[in-house]
């Protein structure tokens, strides 16, 4: 049982990797049993720069992209493409890594939206209209320091702040990533107030994910120079396990799996932490650790007892839950080198899943046997890096990399 508080909203994608983080459909999305060799384009209208990943929410799509040096928040009609409104969120951020553009999916959570930029602004806006209802700067606010991509600057400082937030009703948790008290913050989502503020830690790339470890709701974030978990309510930092590697590229939104916390980085490997608790004292052990499956910017998905994701040299891996093993592997699916390699999954019912790679590709297979069995694939996209949102049998995603590309709408079922 994957560890996550968040119900799924009615088909809805609203946030970074679906209703609960974890890259699984809503209950109620239509079962996807085969692909269309040309799935019909519903609409594909043109992008800025950026590598953000869209969202659906109340029959809108979220999108975040660059518009003449600004970091833009679009709000596009689910149906037809139409843009509904734009808002700017902050000035763009340059470095070697990309176009100056955002890097952080947006979130949806009743009738607001939230946008972070690299640079450490989240705003939120109202969903209807697109007028700012508040904002706070995680450096001036919070004291975090954002240097950009100089000396050995670490994580979000030296590349932006690229993992959402997490918002639900009451209670918005982001990681501001500052040394003088708060690496994670707890903000009221409505008003922006701060409800506390806690750890001395530098943000990684990853986003956090709130679910229930040991009886206790807490939010586990993969921070730059360690795995932490922070009372949900409170704030007090309950555990640290130190994680430590080149330049902090802490990427992989953690899953929390009956009571074990799945993360890893290129460097770590893929690994299952373990807990006990003795009061208030927490405990961290190290499991299993599986560099075959050592993940680099892509996050793998749940699927059954298994995770399906990119393993260290391009190629799909699946691994047991339980025990870290191989179950199978497939190559030839990637064709990018291994460093720059990406793929985005969605666990689609039962021990399916969908990838998109990142040469525009969408395959559709079962995870499920003891070796991968592919049931379609279809080209439906360039270059690209997305984590595609799939809601009510329709794929949202950005087709293109770098340059300007479009914002497109797949319709999966005819």
């Amino acid at each position: 049982m994957v560890g996550v508080a968040v119900p799924p909203l009615a088909g809805d994608w609203p946030q970074w990797r679906g209703p609960t983080r974890t890259g699984r459909v809503a209950i109620n999305e239509p079962v996807l049993t085969r692909l269309p060799s040309a799935p019909h384009v519903v609409w594909s209208i043109a992008a800025g720069p950026g590598y953000a990943s869209p969202i659906v929410a109340e029959g809108l799509v979220f999108a975040m992209e660059a518009q003449e040096g600004q970091e833009i928040l679009r709000a596009l009609d689910a149906a037809s493409g139409t843009e509904r409104w734009k808002a700017i969120v902050d000035e763009t951020f340059t470095d070697s890594q990309g176009p100056a553009a955002p890097r952080c999916t947006p979130v949806a959570c009743e009738g607001r939206v939230y946008a972070q930029s690299c640079r450490g602004k989240l705003v939120c806006f109202a969903a209807a209209d697109g007028k700012t209802v508040w904002s706070v700067d995680y450096t001036k606010d919070f004291a975090a320091t954002f240097i950009g991509e100089k000396g050995n600057s670490q994580g979000a400082m030296r590349h932006g702040n690229n993992g959402s937030p997490w918002v639900e009703s009451g209670w918005l948790w982001a990681s501001a990533g500052s040394t003088n008290g708060a690496g994670m913050v707890a903000l009221n989502p409505q008003t922006g107030a701060v409800r506390w503020k806690s750890g001395h830690e530098v943000a990684g790339y990853a986003a956090p994910m709130v679910g229930t470890v040991l009886g206790v709701r807490q939010v586990v974030n993969f921070m730059a120079d360690a795995a932490m978990g922070f009372d949900a309510q409170s704030g007090r930092v309950l555990w640290r396990y130190p994680l430590k590697t080149a330049f902090a590229r802490h990427v992989m939104t953690p899953l929390i799996v009956n009571d074990r916390v799945i993360l890893g980085s290129h460097q770590t490997g893929l690994m299952s932490l373990r807990f006990t608790r003795e009061g208030e004292r927490w405990s961290v052990t190290e499991v299993w650790n599986s560099k075959e499956a050592a993940p680099n910017f892509s996050c793998p998905i749940l699927v059954g007892d298994r995770i399906v994701g990119l393993g260290a040299q391009r190629e799909v891996v699946c691994i047991g839950v339980g025990d870290g093993k191989i179950r199978w592997t497939q190559s030839g699916w990637i064709t990018s080198a291994a460093d720059k390699s990406h793929a985005g999954f969605i666990a689609v019912g039962g021990t399916s899943a969908l990838m998109l790679s990142d040469g525009g590709e969408l395959i559709l297979f079962d995870a499920g046997g003891e070796m991968c069995r592919e049931i379609g694939r279809t080209q439906v996209a360039g270059v690209n890096w997305c984590n595609p949102a799939l809601s009510n049998g329709r794929l949202y995603l950005r087709d293109g990399l770098r340059n300007a590309g479009h914002w497109m709408c797949l319709d999966l079922t005819r």
